[in-house]
């Protein structure tokens, strides 16, 4: 599979603190796209997935981090991993193939200000 066709999995993530979250896959991902547009896409494809909760597809979504990158080493964390933020946090100005994003990289895609709320205070609800 070339570069400029790479499968990107997508976990939708609704609440830190439930661990509630859903992946979705995307195949043929041209990874010469900026973030910003990427973003822009999967806002506009998640409203149309039939698999999805409602309170999924209406989510306020606005940041992408990655989780992980294939055969490389996986966090412990069950959501996303709560470090590296400058490195792993994806700019909007920035390809994705320079942000470090390839082929089979797994990604989150929350709303920031509950990821930074939840990042103050780890802890889950169940």
């Amino acid at each position: 599979m070339s570069a400029e066709s790479s499968t990107i999995t997508v976990r939708l993530v609704r609440s830190f603190e439930h661990r509630n979250f859903r992946p979705v896959v995307y195949h043929g991902v041209n990874l010469d796209q900026t973030v910003k547009q990427f973003i822009n896409f999967v806002r506009k494809d998640v409203p149309s997935r039939t698999g999805l909760p409602p309170p999924f597809k209406n989510y306020k979504y606005d940041t992408m981090k990655v989780i992980h990158q294939a055969h490389k080493s996986k966090t412990g964390e069950l959501i996303v991993s709560l470090e590296d933020d400058d490195k792993l946090i994806l700019k909007e100005d920035s390809t994705l193939k320079a942000a470090g994003v390839a082929n089979e990289t797994e990604l989150a895609f929350f709303c920031e200000e509950d990821y930074r709320n939840y990042k103050a205070n780890p802890v889950s609800a169940w």
